[in-house]
């Protein structure tokens, strides 16, 4: 894996908008968080445009997002919010320049289209963190803003976390990919299909029936995603509908009567996704996993971690 360099203080960061329409008013909240960290912030020429659903026409946010991914003054690119609409740009963008010097792209949700692509076929690190639309308004020292700015900084905290009851304890290592469920499920039997073999997953999702949930977790079963993985991390399964009549399972029941099969260790309850806490995690990044009975460890590699 390719690893993005390190920001520094007085870099410049892009705000884009590739999917979703964005309140203005986020953006401004995240422009004034970004610039007290010490950056300069240079949006895209359409973050606030609209169109229907979408932030303007599928033009409009494809042209965003290329211009930053080609000038090499922009050293990391926060995408302002998922929602949809990313898959309807990548199939047109162009990664030649992106690729010689490869910059951090961030988001999560529906974002995941791109890590897909940048982790699986250009075999780049990406980050999964939190955006503008989710920036808090009156506490900039909340954790996921903190992660998000360390990690672009190059420095990844060692997280540990209390155990779920529903864990399953052991050591295990692997390189971490994963996302949005719904948005891996869309992407199966497609050039962008990612690849979990001797990889640790990741997977949140928000807003789902239950029943669309085990169909979901029963395509990875049937296709073969969920047998070699070396660890499955599950964070925020939030809002989940139970259907009318009751699907009768949780959502972390589902998940594990999916890998029953299987003895790798699992997490449960890992802060990121549609939660007000959402930790940064570096997609691409080899990650050792230590789930014991009381507390779970992650310790990535190289040497720019904090304890």
């Amino acid at each position: 894996m390719y690893q993005p360099a390190a920001l520094l203080i007085g870099d410049k960061i892009g705000i884009v908008s590739p999917a979703g329409k964005i309140d203005p008013e986020k953006v401004g909240i995240a422009v004034g968080k970004i610039e007290d960290a010490g950056y300069k912030v240079v949006l895209g020429n359409h973050v606030f445009d609209e169109e229907n659903q979408f932030a303007g026409s599928d033009m409009n946010r494809l042209c965003d997002l290329q211009l930053m991914l080609d000038d090499p003054e922009i050293k990391a690119i926060i995408c302002a919010r998922g929602g949809y609409g990313s898959v309807r740009i990548l199939e047109h963008l162009d990664f030649d320049l992106f690729i010689r010097k490869p910059k951090w792209l961030v988001g999560y949700s529906d974002i995941t289209v791109f890590h897909s692509y940048l982790n699986n076929i250009l075999g780049v690190e990406s980050l999964h963190a939190t955006m503008p639309i989710n920036f808090p308004t009156d506490n900039f020292d909340d954790k996921s803003t903190i992660t998000l700015f360390q990690s672009l900084t190059g420095v990844f905290e060692n997280y540990e976390i209390s155990s779920h009851q529903l864990n399953r304890n052991g050591i295990t290592e692997g390189e971490l990919t994963g996302g949005n469920l719904s948005i891996l499920y869309s992407l199966r039997g497609t050039a962008l299909d990612f690849e979990t073999d001797g990889k640790i997953l990741f997977i949140e999702d928000v807003g789902e029936e239950l029943y669309h949930l085990d169909r979901m977790m029963l395509n990875l079963k049937m296709g073969g995603k969920l047998s070699e993985l070396q660890g499955l991390i599950v964070g925020g399964m939030s809002d989940m509908k139970t259907g009318n009549p009751d699907f009768g399972k949780t959502a972390y029941e589902i998940i594990l009567e999916s890998i029953d099969n299987y003895s790798y260790p699992v997490v449960f309850d890992f802060p990121a996704g549609h939660i007000k806490e959402n930790w940064a995690l570096p997609f691409g990044r080899f990650l050792k996993l230590d789930v014991s009975e009381k507390r779970v460890k992650f310790t990535w590699d190289k040497s720019s971690v904090i304890n």
